[in-house]
């Protein structure tokens, strides 16, 4: 067991720390108050490798693995967590479905753009009505020659709107069967592909998430992923992964929202001393490196089980769930630390905590998480 941070992983931490001073602090208010998605910056990430971490050289990726992934959405997302969330979104999602379960020249034709942010990706499971029954979603393909036509809605996703390309799983069997589901990949621009409503959040305001509308959009079956009927049984894998993202993501906002909160307490002073100095608040900062380390550890070796192919689905569960739970909590005591300054737009704090909510929700609730961590220890 390793607890060293890599060479690699120090210089990717220390570069993007580097690049976020330029790029992302100066900015990102403005991006939140203003919901906007800064494009630009994910082509420069792009140009980093950070947009296919774990792309193989082959197909234009930096072909790393699971410990530089977490320590990419971890380090942007103490930044602005609106960024993490979409880098990570395009890396575990849309880009990993394909590399996952993409044939040879579906790789070589999707992941190069993907894996250089050329293109942008978005991933479609979630509907209106479904939410975690992604089995009873109503979204259809049928079968027309040599092609396929869809029709239905998604929503909740990522990058909807400005996305070049998404994976979507929509129904091409029964309501209900786990077989009955199957992935396809759509371009932008596809006749009867189109988005919808973008959603007005709580926090993550800078990371695009909208709705995806078919409308007899017509693809052909050259873009299908995998067999029909392995869709559902597709996205489960990926979400195995998509769940060390948003652990990571969850470490970002926690390490993010801890850290100001240590630098406040030394610097505020009540009583003729840093309030750092009371045991009421030296006590919540125990808790927050205490819980920040757990998360850590969690993380990592779901990310050891990740890259050496083994069985992570219980891992990665416990590590999103103990990690988004933490970081919600963390960033609560933050803003309770700085008192009423943390309830304004003048410290950090206050954007980690309206941010902090949706790793609770996002790609499984903590209630998903406990219900796959039961049935596995159950069996």
């Amino acid at each position: 067991m390793v607890f060293e941070m890599t060479e690699t992983q120090a210089m990717i931490a220390a570069s993007i720390r580097e690049f976020a001073a330029f790029n992302i602090l100066p900015y990102y208010m403005e991006w939140d108050e203003t919901q906007y998605f800064p494009v630009e910056l994910f082509k420069k990430l792009g140009d980093m490798g950070y947009m296919g971490v774990l792309v193989p050289e082959e197909y234009g990726g930096s072909g790393l693995g699971y410990h530089e992934y977490i320590t990419v959405v971890e380090e942007l997302s103490k930044a602005d967590p609106s960024i993490g969330l979409s880098v990570a979104a395009h890396n575990s999602l849309c880009t990993n479905h394909i590399l996952t379960f993409g044939n040879e020249e579906q790789k070589l034709r999707w992941l190069p753009k993907l894996a250089t942010a050329e293109w942008i990706g978005a991933w479609g499971l979630t509907e209106h009505n479904t939410g975690s029954d992604a089995g009873g979603m109503n979204t259809t393909a049928i079968k027309d020659g040599d092609h396929w036509v869809i029709n239905g809605a998604k929503n909740f996703i990522t990058h909807a709107k400005s996305g070049d390309v998404a994976v979507v799983i929509v129904r091409t069997g029964a309501k209900g069967d786990s077989r009955g589901m199957t992935a396809f990949v759509i371009e932008k621009g596809t006749p009867g592909f189109s988005s919808g409503k973008k959603e007005n959040k709580l926090g993550m305001r800078a990371s695009e998430t909208a709705e995806l509308v078919f409308d007899n959009c017509r693809i052909p079956d050259e873009n299908r992923l995998g067999e029909v009927g392995e869709g559902f049984i597709q996205a489960m894998k990926i979400l195995d992964g998509g769940r060390i993202s948003i652990g990571a993501l969850s470490l970002g906002i926690a390490k993010g929202a801890y850290e100001a909160a240590l630098k406040y307490s030394k610097e505020r002073h009540q009583f003729g001393q840093p309030i750092s100095s009371f045991q009421g608040i030296a006590f919540k900062l125990a808790d927050m490196a205490t819980e920040i380390e757990a998360s850590e550890l969690l993380l990592h070796k779901a990310a050891h089980l990740k890259n050496n192919h083994e069985p992570v689905t219980t891992a990665g569960a416990m590590a999103k769930m103990y990690a988004s739970e933490a970081c919600v909590r963390i960033a609560n005591e933050a803003v309770q630390i700085h008192g009423g300054y943390g309830y304004t737009k003048d410290f950090p704090v206050e954007k980690y905590y309206r941010d902090a909510k949706l790793c609770t929700i996002g790609e499984g609730t903590t209630e998903i998480q406990k219900l796959v961590i039961s049935r596995n220890i159950l069996k």
